[in-house]
């Protein structure tokens, strides 16, 4: 009767066992290693949840599928830096092994992200903190983005006149070095920024903000730059609310549908485009790597800490070739 009592016993633990193994390799297989067997936990955090972050998240989900990882992608719905701070301290005190993030206040967040560096392997990508210690930037050259857009401007404006220029806030790395870029390029031509607004990415007063200039007559604005994605559908709505279409030029960054729309009615002279599709796949590559072998990851970086995900000008001219590209991103 004791013998059968151990051998159920036995039989019992060796299951238990069995299955506790099972689910150990079942979770590795899902989710990748980092040394040792350990479940690699990676994150891709945004600076909002605009548009634009969908084809990134596409170029995120396709290295996903590529590399059998598992990457959790968090965007802060209000876009402000606390509440961007409050999703990276969690993802730390969850033992994330590689963290990449789209900074909103990268001089404001220094602390923060260098908390983070101390823990985690810390990438940026899209809005740069050049001087926190992250340890590569992923995405556009945003002063080389604001001085095409600049260039741009400076062939709409040929006799000059004056510009406004919107955004979420200036503050942002990415805001500020494409703000830098455009008054490089349209030094020397007459042109002159006369108004700047911020609108805190509350879409509501992004369009407000721009029917505010363009009505304004003792201002006399020539055309209107939005430097940020959501911009670009807000001016184009602005414009067409106004009655400004044609009268007021614009000239913006980025891809979302009101954008590209915007360009097709006339809402809209032209729009820098970033990769966000490859800058989610690059920073998903790059995450993965740092956790896997951190040395080796580390020893390709390049020696500007850049990977440069690049830019181009769309217009009328090739909107339709641009969006047959764009089609096969968002699927």
């Amino acid at each position: 009767m004791k013998i059968s009592k151990f051998v159920k016993l036995g039989s019992a633990l060796t299951a238990v066992l069995g299955i506790a193994l099972f689910a150990n390799l079942g979770c590795d297989r899902g989710g990748g290693a980092a040394g040792g067997g350990k479940v690699k936990k990676l994150a891709f955090v945004t600076n909002n949840a605009s548009d634009f972050w969908k084809m990134a998240s596409n170029g995120v989900h396709k290295y996903e599928r590529e590399a059998n990882v598992q990457v959790d992608i968090k965007m802060p719905p209000s876009g402000k830096a606390e509440e961007q701070n409050q999703i990276l301290e969690t993802l730390v005190s969850q033992g994330y092994d590689a963290i990449a993030v789209s900074v909103i206040a990268p001089k404001d967040q220094v602390p923060v992200l260098n908390r983070v560096a101390e823990k985690c392997k810390l990438i940026t990508f899209d809005s740069d903190a050049d001087q926190s210690n992250r340890l590569l930037y992923v995405g556009s050259l945003n002063k080389d983005a604001g001085k095409k857009l600049g260039e741009e401007v400076v062939k709409l404006l040929p006799s000059g006149g004056k510009i406004a220029a919107f955004v979420g806030t200036f503050s942002a790395d990415n805001a500020a070095q494409r703000l830098k870029g455009i008054e490089e390029a349209i030094a020397g031509h007459n042109i002159q920024i006369a108004e700047k607004r911020e609108d805190q990415t509350d879409r509501a007063k992004a369009r407000k903000n721009v029917e505010d200039i363009v009505n304004n007559t003792a201002l006399d604005v020539k055309l209107v730059c939005g430097l940020w994605s959501y911009n670009g559908p807000a001016i184009a709505a602005a414009l067409e609310g106004s009655g400004k279409k044609g009268k007021v030029l614009a000239a913006v960054f980025d891809d979302e549908d009101g954008t590209l729309k915007g360009i097709q009615d006339g809402k809209i002279n032209c729009t820098i485009v970033q990769h966000p599709y490859e800058m989610g796949y690059r920073a998903a590559k790059w995450m993965d790597e740092l956790a896997t072998d951190a040395d080796k990851a580390k020893a390709k970086i390049p020696a500007d800490k850049v990977d440069n995900t690049g830019l181009e000008v769309v217009n009328k001219s090739n909107l339709a070739e641009f969006e047959k590209r764009r089609a096969e991103w968002k699927k």
